[in-house]
């Protein structure tokens, strides 16, 4: 495990590592770019817009991303003071908070489709946009759970400490940038929602 890390001289070389994750988040937002654009585009060509006011499930959402933003900042600073069961607990919050993020979200989609009858395949396709961003999105949720899930094997495990505050890095990053674009995506619904 710990070869693939390793350079000739023996020294740590995660640049590379660093580098796909930047990859990763660019090639992220350039598609949520392309899904509000195709939106806005979709709206503005045929008049159709949401005629609709989004479920306060959505609003709950946004709270518990942020909260999960706060305690993934508490655990990556435990990781650079080497307070490992701070660190691990937090990590723990943020998995669970990323959970309750996903039932929302669920739950959302239940009140759209049960309580506002909007559901999936509806005339107005602008509905179904709100579907696709939500399931684009808890995809990328579902990401920053296993990375989270790896942060803590590797808290658990006492890897060395580069290799944990590596880790601790590039998970908060990505969980960070996962509850930017939610908060971009519910003020861009919003915006948009009559």
């Amino acid at each position: 495990m710990m070869a693939q890390f390793q350079q000739d001289n023996g020294k740590l070389d995660l640049t590379p590592k660093r580098f796909n994750m930047w990859l990763i988040i660019f090639s992220s937002f350039m598609f949520f770019a392309a899904l509000t654009s195709g939106f806005i585009v979709y709206i503005g060509g045929k008049g159709h817009a949401l005629k609709l006011t989004l479920p306060k499930e959505f609003l709950y959402s946004t709270v518990i991303i942020v909260l999960s933003s706060v305690t993934m900042f508490m655990a990556s600073r435990a990781a650079k003071a080497v307070q490992f069961g701070k660190q691990r607990t937090m990590l723990w919050v943020t998995f669970g908070l990323g959970l309750a993020f996903f039932a929302m979200q669920f739950y959302a989609w239940y009140v759209l489709a049960f309580q506002m009858h909007q559901f999936l395949v509806n005339p107005n396709a602008s509905i179904s946009f709100i579907y696709v961003f939500s399931v684009m999105h808890l995809l990328h949720i579902l990401a920053g759970l296993v990375l989270i899930i790896n942060s803590l094997v590797s808290s658990y495990r006492n890897k060395p400490q580069v290799i944990n505050l590596f880790r601790m890095e590039m998970t908060s990053i990505f969980w960070h940038f996962v509850d930017i674009i939610w908060i971009y995506l519910y003020v861009f619904l919003l915006l948009n929602q009559n």
